[in-house]
């Protein structure tokens, strides 16, 4: 059976990726599972830039195949920030009610109360002798200054997206099965397990 590290500590996340691929032949690992390891520097200009360097880095550091992710919000009102630094935006990485507080900020400096958005979550996997696959996934909404919903994390409060019937809803009003139907990590994990499907047929 073929061990794959997940390129995080996050259990959420690790849960997640373990359920997607249980029915491939491969033993899900986390970055905990091989001690105090170094962070990988990501200084790519895209999220699936960030990605490779990540699972490049731990594939080196564990010798181990590696899946890595990188994601964020991009607003068309700012030219696609925050992008890559969509953690980081107000300066310290993962503070949520910052972040969103620097985007309201940003965009009523311009004089606007919304903005279309997106969501981006790059995942690439890369295996002990350097083969790379990747996969991409996307969700377009708008953000508005609403918060609505206790849900989810990051700006997901502030992003809505378009339901039956002309409706909205944020990312954090949706229940766990709903987001991951049209989110942007699903949408590039679905991907990934297809590619790496057939990954595995191959190597037989």
């Amino acid at each position: 059976m073929k061990k794959i590290v997940i390129a995080t500590k996050n259990t959420g996340k690790l849960r997640e990726m373990r359920a997607a691929f249980a029915h491939l032949p491969v033993e899900i690992l986390s970055l905990a599972d091989f001690g105090d390891l170094p962070d990988a520097i990501e200084d790519g200009a895209t999220f699936e830039a960030n990605a490779r360097i990540k699972a490049h880095f731990f594939r080196e550091q564990t010798q181990t195949a590696c899946i890595a992710d990188d994601s964020g919000i991009e607003l068309d009102a700012l030219n696609g920030a925050p992008g890559v630094h969509s953690a980081r935006f107000a300066g310290k990485h993962g503070d949520d009610a910052a972040n969103n507080a620097k985007m309201i900020e940003e965009l009523q400096k311009r004089g606007l109360t919304s903005s279309p958005a997106d969501y981006r979550c790059a995942l690439v996997f890369e295996d002990v002798d350097g083969t790379v696959l990747t996969a991409d996934g996307r969700v377009d909404g708008t953000i508005r200054f609403e918060a609505k919903g206790t849900g989810g994390f990051g700006y997901d409060p502030y992003f809505y997206v378009p339901r039956e019937g002309g409706s909205e809803k944020t990312m954090a009003e949706l229940t766990l099965a709903e987001k991951d139907a049209i989110s942007h990590r699903g949408k590039a994990l679905r991907e990934l397990v297809n590619k790496l499907e057939e990954y595995f047929r191959c190597e037989k």
